[in-house]
């Protein structure tokens, strides 16, 4: 079986004054980066397999309809949407998770909106939403700490964007695994 090195890089904040913001400029006039409110197994799974295509992820891939919906619907998931004149263009996935910790779980531009600064500016927006998450959970402890992590298949700007945006590896792991074709948005692309 043929295999890949591929480098995972553990990054964190621990304070809200560590996001290093981007805001928005003219270049980005037309972009809204909205809050899913209404949890859709449908429109997640459209955004995760969109943005997700091109760079092998495959974990949710097999997910039926009820697992996306017990996600979604868990206090403390959260969908943070870029729209480029009202189309989407990319997602953020906040997880809160115990002790005042959230993860941004799943990031991500659909490719025909990379390389134009959008995701910088969902980046920070996303991860503003993380450090205020307590704000929308009536019952959250504050949030201490906001982490994720990226792997060498994801693209080539975004270890460095994280890293703009005031995130820190605090990990860094090399692993062999199997070598898997990207699987396209659709089954059987």
């Amino acid at each position: 079986m043929e295999t890949r090195t591929v480098t995972t890089w553990s990054l964190e904040q621990t304070s809200p004054r560590d996001l290093l913001a981007v805001q928005h400029s003219d270049d980005l006039s037309g972009i809204r980066i909205v809050r899913a409110a209404v949890p859709s197994p449908e429109f997640s799974r459209f955004l995760y397999t969109s943005v997700g295509a091109d760079v092998t992820w495959t974990d949710r891939l097999g997910w039926r309809y009820e697992q996306w919906r017990t996600l979604l619907e868990r206090p403390g998931v959260e969908t943070w949407v870029a729209y480029d004149r009202d189309t989407p263009a990319g997602f953020v996935e906040l997880d809160a998770q115990d002790e005042g910790v959230v993860e941004i779980g799943y990031f991500g531009l659909l490719p025909a909106f990379r390389g134009r600064g959008i995701g910088a500016l969902l980046l920070s927006e996303g991860t503003a939403r993380a450090w205020d998450l307590a704000d929308r959970l009536p019952d959250r402890r504050r949030t201490e700490r906001v982490w994720l992590h990226t792997c060498s298949k994801d693209g080539p700007y975004a270890l460095a964007n994280y890293r703009r945006r005031g995130f820190r590896v605090f990990d860094t792991r090399t692993e062999e695994e199997p070598a898997v074709a990207a699987p396209g948005p659709w089954p059987g692309a």
